[in-house]
């Protein structure tokens, strides 16, 4: 059997290139005891793969020069030498981006095929819809009468904050580029508004909408977004930082200017970091899934096929061109 794989063989410097991967093909190794071979089906893009790039560690080890790119993936097991799978089994886990993972048994977690799509795993039902769920329960604690400002709210995890946002009765606000995009976001995701912040003045906007100031800022952009955001904070605001993906291919992040507003909040900065959840996974996964089978959250995928065609479906994240859960189809 031989596998296809991307390997990360070049440090990014601004935004991923095509000669920043390498693609191979390699024979599959055999497995040892403990491990599992699984066929890919799907492989998930993501903005944190964008730090995944780099030299040094942070939360996790940055991918070494010559390796699988990390990434998640689903599929189905080939061979197993770990007592908790079979061959069939439905999978997703880091798998990496190639046709084939060995992997060991304790990275990988069952899916339920039968009940949802599998591609679902690597979006709603897996690791962006875990942060989305914890980041905005468990950090931001919305109460029924809040306003719930979200930045990326056409992405996957803004739009899913959102509307978890509205089954729990607050206001909710996206911010994305593009009318189209704003259009989506409060027309089909039924959030009460969206801002344009290719045409409005963001700072501005907040305040016409929210005149009485944003009671829970979920943040996936940073820059001069969560600038604006900090500028109209309500007493007892809390801010979570999820990501800052206009920020990724920067040489350096822009500082916070208005972190002092956070004084005159008295309110809270606080970050998520998904991979602290997978013990309750879950609680999430339970909660979602009922949603979706009752028709109160709402889902799209946007799938590009081919693994040569990964570089150019990543650099999608950065550009604004996706829709939802960006997914590779192998």
């Amino acid at each position: 059997m031989e596998n296809k794989q991307v390997l990360l063989v070049r440090r990014p410097e601004g935004m991923v290139k095509d000669d920043d991967f390498s693609i191979v093909t390699v024979p599959v190794v055999p497995i040892t005891e403990g491990q599992v071979l699984v066929q890919n089906e799907w492989i998930s893009l993501d903005p944190a793969m964008r730090g995944w790039m780099n030299a040094g560690t942070t939360y996790i080890r940055g991918v070494a020069l010559g390796e699988v790119m990390r990434a998640f993936g689903a599929g189905y097991v080939v061979e197993s030498r770990h007592p908790d799978f079979a061959k069939g089994d439905a999978v997703q886990g880091l798998t990496g981006v190639q046709q084939y993972a060995v992997v060991e048994g304790h990275v990988l977690t069952k899916a339920d095929a039968r009940a949802f799509p599998l591609s679902w795993y690597l979006g709603i039902l897996g690791m962006p819809g875990l942060t989305a769920y914890f980041g905005l329960l468990d950090k931001g604690h919305p109460q029924a009468g809040d306003t719930i400002l979200v930045s990326g709210a056409a992405g996957m995890i803004g739009s899913l904050a959102g509307q978890i946002g509205k089954l729990k009765g607050c206001t909710v606000i996206g911010i994305a580029g593009g009318r189209e995009k704003c259009r989506y976001v409060t027309e089909e995701l039924g959030f009460d508004a969206c801002i344009d912040y290719k045409e409005a003045d963001v700072a501005a906007a907040i305040k016409a909408i929210a005149p009485k100031g944003i009671h829970i800022y979920f943040d996936n952009v940073g820059g001069e977004i969560l600038d604006a955001a900090m500028l109209n904070l309500a007493t007892g605001a809390r801010v979570v930082i999820c990501g800052a993906i206009s920020q990724y291919n920067d040489a350096a992040f822009n500082g916070l200017k208005n972190y002092m507003k956070i004084v005159s909040a008295r309110g809270t900065i606080s970050g998520i970091i998904v991979f602290d959840y997978f013990p309750r996974a879950q609680e999430a996964i339970s909660d979602l899934g009922r949603w979706l089978q009752e028709g109160r959250i709402r889902y799209r995928e946007h799938i590009t096929e081919g693994l040569e065609n990964f570089p150019a479906v990543l650099r999608m994240l950065f550009t604004g061109e996706n829709y939802g859960k960006l997914i590779l189809k192998l």
